[in-house]
């Protein structure tokens, strides 16, 4: 140990204490991520027969309805859902919470104040395999293209990882990897519907 600065003033009781402090100090044990054990991978077998680039859109089951335009973009730090999604779910307004105030981005130009936030149960994947986990989504009163947006929260949420030419979206599940995965064609109408 080298001793210098203040540890030059203690005395050798003080030094002997924080020598055994030092000396007792143990290599951490480190803590992994749940699903962490999960390796991802993309292969051959996972290429398109073409070679073009849209927005992941998704369907995932939030609440208890399979929603078949939810866009996954890991640009956003929010997941948004709209009020004429929670409509449709049956969610009542009542269960609304204030949120944390207004964000840019969505609308080009213009801030965007939310509604409120709500917290819904989302899932991907099949029967056999699938991954159930509770999102927070701001709630925005204006008509959007999709029934809901799922920002990088959510990925790091549900650790999935995206491959946006391939139109697919992985994650780790219980009973191995998870693939959603999308048509081209689906992705070209929401992608002209969005323009």
């Amino acid at each position: 140990m080298i001793y210098d600065g203040p540890s030059t003033q203690l005395t050798a009781r003080q030094r002997k204490r924080e020598r055994r402090e030092v000396f007792a100090a143990r290599m951490a044990v480190p803590q992994y991520l749940n699903w962490s054990s999960t390796p991802i991978t993309f292969d051959r077998d996972d290429h398109p027969d073409r070679d073009v680039v849209y927005p992941l859109v998704v369907d995932p089951i939030i609440v208890n309805t399979r929603l078949s335009k939810v866009l996954m973009d890991d640009g956003s730090s929010l997941n948004i859902i709209y009020l004429e999604t929670l409509d449709l779910l049956g969610i009542k307004r009542a269960r609304l919470q204030p949120s944390a105030g207004s964000f840019h981005g969505v609308v080009r130009g213009k801030k965007a104040l939310p509604v409120g936030r709500i917290d819904l149960p989302v899932c991907f994947g099949v029967t056999a395999n699938f991954r159930k986990e509770v999102l927070t989504f701001e709630v925005v009163g204006f008509r959007g293209t999709y029934h809901a947006i799922i920002g990088h929260l959510g990925y790091a949420k549900f650790m999935a990882i995206p491959n946006y030419t391939y139109l697919k979206l992985t994650m780790p599940g219980p009973k191995g990897v998870i693939t959603v995965s999308s048509s081209y064609e689906h992705e070209y109408e929401c992608d002209v519907e969005c323009v």
